[in-house]
């Protein structure tokens, strides 16, 4: 196996820097150990024929110009702003909490500043905020908190929020008013011809090789380039010297439903308190597919399985941090992604990452010099 480059991962960290390099005019060779091409947001026809995504929902959002004017080389787009539920004590309120949330809540009918004199009647000041408890807790206050996001995070991470970093919450606002768009970034947009229509385009190049059901680990020994980009997980490159970086992974369970045509008001219902899943989402408000039927998955996070989510605690990030420092010294290696940089990236911080990422490989194989 022979090319310039060798790219290890077929998501968005490694297709945007194969298509850069490609362009360029450097041959490239792209494995995954998946039988398809896009990593997590491949998507496909089920059975029914309604467009899904096979590993959950992958919701296109971004204020950066530059990175939506890349990937619309390669996709027609459809607008789509996603809104988001949560089945909390019987009713479906909006998240991220906003005025209709707490009125709906607690039977109130409060205006703007009504809404913020709550708020500050109920949040318990935290300085500093050491942990994701801590953010929650400044912000809205412990009943919210308990109510909307401890079971959901107990959930999701395996873990109560005051044990998890700051971050995690500070994803997630609060508004005075009735703005029940979970994002509010510029572009909020899915892929007309979907995800994997998107990656097939951006890979479509002839310098570009791609080795499916390929593991890079049984195939490492017989690769010939001048340069390595690792998309995977930081820790399995270097065979765990260090330990293993905790993630949490997550279980899909696919249904489709004949005869129905939307199985819930908005894209997401989110399920804090209630069942073992965290949230159920139907695709059809993604896609904008008409089909009798509809399709829906429930997400069960879990401890094994594929990794998913880098779990955000002080611990886990001084190990990545040894990791890191050894990459350092790697020469002709560079790692981008979610799992090889060991950080929660939407997916438009992965394709600005990549793009970042593309640049300093060319300059390092002496493009343009």
């Amino acid at each position: 196996m022979k090319a310039d480059v060798a790219v290890v991962g077929s998501g968005f960290a490694g297709s945007v820097v194969a298509e850069r390099l490609a362009a360029c005019g450097y041959r490239v060779l792209v494995v995954d150990k998946r039988p398809h091409i896009g990593g997590n947001a491949y998507d496909e026809k089920d059975a029914a024929g309604v467009t899904i995504h096979r590993y959950g929902p992958h919701i296109f959002h971004t204020n950066g110009q530059r990175i939506f004017d890349y990937l619309s080389k390669f996709t027609e787009w459809r607008p789509y702003e996603h809104k988001v539920l949560a089945n909390v004590d019987g009713k479906m309120l909006p998240m991220p909490i906003n005025r209709t949330t707490i009125n709906g809540l607690y039977g109130l009918s409060l205006t703007e500043d009504g809404i913020q004199q709550f708020i500050d009647g109920v949040r318990e000041p935290r300085h500093p905020k050491n942990t994701s408890e801590d953010v929650v807790l400044d912000s809205v206050g412990r009943q919210l908190c308990d109510k909307f996001f401890r079971g959901y995070t107990r959930k999701q991470w395996g873990l109560d929020l005051s044990d998890l970093s700051p971050g995690v919450a500070a994803r997630i606002p609060f508004r005075t008013n009735d703005d029940d768009r979970y994002f509010t970034d510029t572009h909020q947009v899915m892929p007309l011809a979907g995800y994997a229509t998107l990656f097939a385009r951006m890979l479509d190049h002839p310098n570009i090789c791609i080795e499916l059901n390929t593991d890079y680990q049984d195939i490492k020994n017989d690769l010939v380039s001048r340069h390595l980009v690792y998309t995977g997980p930081i820790d399995e490159y270097y065979e765990y010297r260090h330990g293993r970086l905790p993630y949490r992974s997550l279980r899909f369970e696919h249904l489709h439903v004949e005869g129905v045509e939307k199985y819930q008001p908005v894209g997401t219902v989110n399920y804090p308190n209630d069942f073992d899943f965290t949230r159920i989402t139907e695709f059809k408000h993604l896609t904008g597919q008409s089909h009798t039927g509809t399709s829906i998955v429930r997400e069960y996070p879990q401890a094994a399985g594929d990794p998913y989510y880098p779990i955000p605690r002080p611990e886990n990030e001084g190990l990545y941090q040894r990791y890191k420092e050894q990459a350092k010294m790697e020469r002709a290696v560079t790692f981008v992604g979610r799992l090889a940089q060991y950080r929660y990236y939407n997916m438009d911080q992965v394709v600005g990452a990549a793009l970042a990422a593309a640049e300093s490989v060319l300059k390092e194989l002496g493009h343009g010099g």
